[in-house]
């Protein structure tokens, strides 16, 4: 009895896996880049969550007697802008809208993207050749000129902005997992499980899904930053938020015309999205070394 529950291949699954994700832990909490970038992040979500207790002003009050104030006056310890607002509370509220505009397009595009890229994958045949194909012909156009005439196309919006920004990113995603899943459904594995009788969609959602979500996933971490900088980029050019907005490629916009008279104050927004920006690029780089189980 004992060398039957010793070898039972039950109890040995769960630690594995649990030893896995532990491995992954232990190497996110070595890489001190990565958890440096990782609390930012938090840093800056939660304080996008809790805008309306951390402004000390409204971003949207108006003071032509205070406009363009410099870093480190009194009670506008960030200046102001062209218009007398508080920098602070605008870059604070500016965190919410530039954040979904970030985010929100990766994570619909993940969906979709994943979702053709795992069915042409494990399908195979015509319909990978089609999917594919029709995939390339948006991967062919450098996304920031694609997202650009998406955008002029649809009209200026947030809604707009975010819709094109999705599309933009659906076929880079679509590639990934057509590739993943083209590796894993010829793995042995699989091939057991379709010769036990298990349907497509069981062997797609048990054997299939777990392998490669993962890469497809840290992909996507990756592509935040990209989206960061496109959405602030069409906001920037008049195609996403309009003023007076707190979002952080318009506050660019506002603000281009102070870059003389007040440079320190212009270029925070935008430091704020390079900060973000190099954060997101630095998370993905650190999950895929530490979901590399080759190392």
């Amino acid at each position: 009895m004992e060398k039957e529950s010793a070898t039972n291949p039950h109890d040995l699954e769960i630690p594995s896996s649990r030893g896995y994700w532990r491995t992954v832990w232990q190497r996110l909490v070595r890489d001190k880049v990565t958890l440096v970038c990782g609390l930012i992040l938090v840093g800056i979500i939660v304080m996008a969550v809790l805008a309306p207790v951390l402004a000390p002003m409204d971003p949207y009050k108006t003071s032509m007697a205070k406009r363009l104030r410099a870093i480190g006056s009194e009670g506008n310890w960030l200046g102001t802008d062209e218009l007398g607002r508080d920098m602070v509370s605008r870059l604070i509220y500016g965190a919410r809208l530039t954040l979904i505009m970030g985010i929100l397009p990766v994570l619909c595009a993940l969906f979709i993207g994943a979702s053709f890229g795992m069915g042409a994958g494990y399908v195979g045949g015509k319909t990978n050749m089609v999917i594919m194909r029709l995939m390339d012909i948006f991967y062919a156009f450098p996304s920031v000129l694609l997202a650009i005439a998406i955008s002029g196309a649809l009209g200026a919006g947030i809604f707009n902005a975010m819709l094109s920004l999705t599309i933009v990113f659906i076929p880079p995603i679509a590639r990934v997992a057509e590739s993943v899943t083209t590796q894993v459904r010829s793995l042995d594995y699989v091939d057991a499980a379709r010769a036990s009788g298990a349907g497509s969609l069981t062997v797609i959602w048990v054997h299939v899904l777990g392998n490669v979500l993962s890469p497809i996933f840290v992909y996507a971490t990756g592509l935040i930053s990209v989206s960061m900088i496109l959405a602030s980029g069409l906001s920037f050019l008049g195609l996403g938020a309009k003023p007076p907005s707190p979002e952080w490629g318009l506050m660019l916009n506002t603000l281009r015309t102070a870059i003389y008279t007040n440079p320190f104050v212009a270029v925070l927004p935008g430091f704020m999205i390079f900060i973000v920006s190099i954060c997101f690029n630095l998370l993905s780089d650190g999950l895929r070394s530490a979901m590399d189980v080759t190392e």
